[in-house]
């Protein structure tokens, strides 16, 4: 199932985005009402609370004052601390069941109003954030809530910055206009994106990139991304593979800053052997990158003396709307070892980059017309072969030595 993490601040529109994604088919998790049915009469979380925070925070019926302990904990670092203790738990709880009761192709998204305050981020698939600007919010906190400005203010600065839900934003849903285009936003995301992404997850199959090779001018949210993805990667298999993923890096041409490239995001996983990379594949998949069959080594392979020392496993994005390359590697094959060095190397010279550049626009142009980017990335095949030795003598020269990861 694909799973979305959906925030924004107070007064953002979130609360009409969760609606119109309800309405187009996901499966609705809503955090706040969440939170209001674990502490509800009766529940051990109400119990736990009138523990922390006394009988005066209940109603004649047995019910939470909820306005008065929120009264009490609004401002204060440390008895919000006692409480979030209490409740996020069990929402946590709560919302793990009903996601898996839900159905293997199912959208879901979890309405979580501080989700980048409690730092869930890495739990999602993907995270939508619905944003507009202060002032938009602070009118409508005044116009809509009969709040002052200064109590507006307050409760904004209750909640993670702006700055701070936009930095954690895969997808950026702007409210700063009508609701009409607040919806068509949601509309075009969940036919474009959100219900191919599901299905690709379903089907353990990548999105598909149709078309040659085009170069991007260097995009500064190529390394956030990577960032992104790779923190998920690691919440997704820190539980049951931890031993198993040695590592993660971010390589290719786009860690290379300054470096032209294909929309691409090539990352590394190093694994201590193949046999551990092929346990990671269901995990893999689930998370989004599905194994892609018939690619099991580097290019290229005539060259190499032991074409088994340049075996991998090649996963890809199932999310249409980020393209993503996971090489799965062995710790210490020469394979990994030189995705490393290699962008090392051009990261900390200039004239091969430039050289590395030129490559690359002349290929670029000279496959454009291809249906895929097979043949431009075999093409490149003996500029590697020739660089490689030069390379090596830049490591030596540095003394760049690979990593190590013990045992």
């Amino acid at each position: 199932m694909l799973k979305i993490g959906l925030t924004g601040g107070i007064a953002s529109g979130k609360s009409v985005v969760a609606a119109r994604l309800a309405e187009h088919g996901a499966l609705l998790v809503d955090a706040d009402a969440l939170a209001r049915e674990v502490v509800a009469p009766g529940t051990p979380g109400l119990a736990r609370v009138v523990d922390a925070f006394g009988t005066d925070m209940l109603a004649a019926d047995g019910s939470l004052e909820r306005a008065k302990l929120g009264a009490l904990v609004f401002g204060n670092a440390a008895q919000l601390a006692v409480l979030n203790g209490i409740v996020h738990p069990m929402v946590r709880e709560a919302a793990a069941g009903i996601i898996a009761a839900a159905d293997e192709g199912s959208v879901v998204v979890q309405d979580i109003p501080l989700l980048v305050e409690t730092g869930q981020a890495s739990a999602f698939h993907l995270v939508l954030v619905v944003d507009a600007p202060d002032d938009v919010r602070i009118a409508r906190m005044v116009e809509r809530r009969g709040m002052t400005a200064e109590e507006a203010l307050s409760r904004m600065a209750s909640q993670a910055t702006r700055e701070e839900r936009l930095a954690a934003a895969d997808v950026v849903l702007d409210n700063s206009g009508t609701l009409e285009d607040l919806a068509a936003q949601v509309d075009k995301l969940w036919s474009g994106r959100l219900v191919p992404y599901a299905q690709n997850i379903k089907n353990s199959s990548k999105a598909p990139r149709p078309g040659g090779p085009v170069l991007h001018a260097p995009r500064p949210e190529w390394t956030r991304n990577a960032e992104r993805v790779v923190a998920r990667l690691r919440m997704a298999l820190q539980e049951d593979y931890g031993d198993t993923v040695l590592a993660i890096d971010h390589i290719g041409s786009t860690s290379v800053p300054g470096l032209a490239a294909k929309d691409v995001l090539d990352l590394q996983l190093a694994v201590p052997d193949l046999a551990a990379a092929d346990t990671l594949a269901p995990a893999l998949a689930a998370a989004g990158y599905p194994r892609v069959p018939g690619i099991n080594s580097d290019q290229p392979k005539a060259s190499r003396p032991d074409p088994a020392d340049w075996a991998k496993r090649f996963h890809a994005n199932a999310d249409p709307g980020l393209a993503v390359n996971l090489h799965v590697r062995t710790a210490g094959s020469p394979a990994w070892r030189f995705a490393l060095c290699f962008r090392d190397w051009l990261r900390t010279d200039a004239g091969v980059a430039g050289e590395y550049l030129a490559l690359k626009h002349r290929l670029a142009e000279l496959h454009a017309g291809d249906p895929g980017t097979d043949g431009y990335a075999a093409a490149k095949d003996s500029w590697f072969a020739a660089a490689e030795p030069r390379m090596e003598r830049w490591a030596a020269r540095t003394g760049w030595t690979s990593p190590s990861y013990g045992n």
